[in-house]
């Protein structure tokens, strides 16, 4: 089990992250913003720091900096951004940070990258770790759906049962969805039911399953996206 720092301004990411790295079996400790990042870090030293680039305090690469500065760079640090330039990710890694991980970020690249930081603090010497360090266990959002990061799986490759979600004109929508698929891909599966759900019943209005879910429009439009939900499609059909 390793500590991991979550440094996101973005609370639908900062939660998803957490609860897929709670699931791998690690401590995760939430920060929103660069100051409550720089407090944690204070505290001691975290296995790895996933950190987002774009803030309203303080971005990302200049907290890098300040760590690089100061000598407290001493842990595996991953950015991330939805907008950041190729300049952005190479002055990133040029001052010190591992990897750059690109939004909406995909599962297994996730993974991968985190466990090619961890594999790299484990053969690196690590800075002495305060005594006390508050960690913040994997929470879920209050929200039905959390932001979109991954993107699904096919339904139809999963190799699962078939089950059926009606749209509200009596036409079935077919999809696959079984116990026996990982955590992850039934979650995946799941969301992209509902999403459809709620898009048939609301004749596609985007504005309608914002308030139905309780997501705000743009995190809505990404996690369609991510899960390959056409809401044009599915007005067609829903009207």
């Amino acid at each position: 089990m390793a500590n991991i720092l979550v440094v996101d301004d973005e609370m639908g990411i900062r939660e998803l992250l957490s609860e897929i790295l709670g699931d791998e079996g690690h401590a995760i400790q939430l920060a929103e913003n660069a100051q409550q990042a720089r407090d944690a870090r204070n505290a001691g030293a975290p296995d790895l720091v996933l950190l987002d680039i774009w803030m309203p305090d303080t971005d990302g690469v200049t907290l890098l900096k300040e760590w690089q500065r100061d000598g407290l760079l001493t842990m595996p640090v991953i950015m991330m951004s939805g907008h950041a330039t190729i300049d952005t990710a190479v002055e990133a890694t040029r001052i010190g940070a591992l990897n750059f991980l690109e939004k909406p970020i995909a599962l297994q690249k996730l993974l991968k990258a985190v466990q090619q930081g961890l594999t790299r603090a484990q053969e690196a010497p690590r800075a002495p770790v305060a005594a006390a360090r508050p960690m913040i266990a994997p929470q879920a959002e209050e929200s039905v759906a959390p932001s979109a990061l991954f993107t699904a799986q096919s339904l139809q490759s999963a190799g699962a049962a078939p089950r059926m979600g009606g749209l509200p004109n009596g036409e079935q929508q077919g999809h696959n969805l079984s116990f026996d698929l990982p955590l992850r891909e039934a979650r995946d599966a799941f969301e992209r039911m509902y999403f459809e759900h709620h898009l048939g019943r609301e004749g596609g209005s985007m504005t309608r399953v914002a308030e139905k879910t309780g997501l705000e429009r743009t995190h809505l439009y990404r996690k369609l996206k991510q899960l390959g939900v056409e809401p044009g499609k599915l007005a067609k059909k829903g009207g």
